[in-house]
């Protein structure tokens, strides 16, 4: 069997508001295997960003471990987080707005080696970040430009440049095309994909554009206002949904053939998604679920395996399968 790269467990993540906590992530477990894409989806608000900038540790965990290489890295002091920051890198969603507008491409790309150091001397320093703008498909030229002199795909591809810069082994991308022209989009995700089968990259994609997870992502998680709802293989989720409301989620992806789509069924979901500052007891989804009993408003569902490799939080998920 392969040891998972990174191994989250019960991470929660809540933020004090002054009329309440607010429960941005609450409870959320799953692996990451070594090479692998794994996708978080979900409404707007659901706590996908949250989640990753905690496994970041961009924000402080509330409670939960997060292993990586078996080592749990939510007890290492600040001071030592350092080793492990060039193994986990970030890319983000704007791409004008991450990256430093009074510095030069250059100086953008080599900010995380100047940091850790890794050159030396500054013929080498500049040879690394030439060969990191070529892997992106930028070049030379673009060396002494600044942030505002570039398309927001070119803005993108220096993030990732950047991101790649340390050689890191896990790379969280949060939403990184959401902020792209759609014609943009298909060429950084297939950036991706390529730079990971040739660095040997292992991804945790955040988006809520769900074809576009399907099409990079191997195994896919489903979030609900900060829980966990379904996990499966991308194709399995996709053809065989479980949860109601993996179900309506996937029901809103528009299939570009008008004979299927016209026969389609749209599942409407009804009321709004609760506050999280006061989620409803039991199941965060019971009061838009038609499929809700009881137990549901009293026992919030843990995340169980229903079928070979599908997990899902729900009471009525055996009734529910095909």
């Amino acid at each position: 069997m392969v040891e998972p790269l990174i191994s989250a467990r019960n991470i929660k993540k809540h933020f004090d508001v002054g009329e309440g906590m607010l429960k941005a992530v609450d409870g959320i477990s799953f692996d990451i295997y070594p090479g692998e894409t794994f996708g978080l989806v979900g409404e707007s608000g659901c706590g996908k960003s949250t989640a990753g900038r905690t496994i970041m540790r961009l924000y402080e965990p509330t409670d939960g471990e997060l292993f990586f290489n078996n080592e749990n890295i939510y007890t290492l002091p600040r001071r030592e987080m350092q080793h492990v920051r060039k193994n986990f890198q970030m890319i983000f969603q704007d791409p004008y707005a991450s990256l430093n507008p009074r510095m030069t491409v250059e100086d953008i790309i080599a900010e995380p080696l100047d940091i850790h150091q890794m050159y030396k001397n500054k013929e080498e320093r500049n040879q690394r970040v030439l060969e990191l703008l070529r892997l992106v498909g930028l070049g030379e030229e673009h060396v002494m430009r600044f942030p505002h002199e570039f398309s927001g795909g070119q803005r993108q591809r220096i993030g990732i440049a950047r991101a790649l810069a340390l050689n890191p082994k896990f790379i969280i991308c949060d939403e990184p095309i959401s902020a792209l022209d759609v014609s943009i989009q298909a060429q950084v995700v297939n950036l991706l994909k390529d730079l990971q089968n040739k660095l040997g990259l292992t991804y945790l994609f955040i988006a809520h554009d769900l074809s576009m997870v399907r099409y990079i992502s191997d195994r896919v998680g489903v979030m609900y206002l900060g829980h966990m709802m379904e996990l499966a293989d991308s194709e399995e989720l996709y053809l065989n949904p479980i949860h109601p409301y993996t179900k309506a989620l996937l029901s809103a992806i528009p299939i570009p053939n008008p004979e299927i789509q016209r026969g389609r069924h749209r599942i409407m979901l009804e009321g709004d998604v609760p506050s999280p500052i006061n989620p409803p007891e039991g199941c965060r989804f019971v009061d838009r679920c038609s499929y809700a009993v009881d137990k549901c408003k009293q026992v919030t569902p843990k995340l169980e395996k229903i079928k070979e490799k599908h997990l899902v939080a729900c009471h009525r998920a055996k009734e529910m399968i095909k």
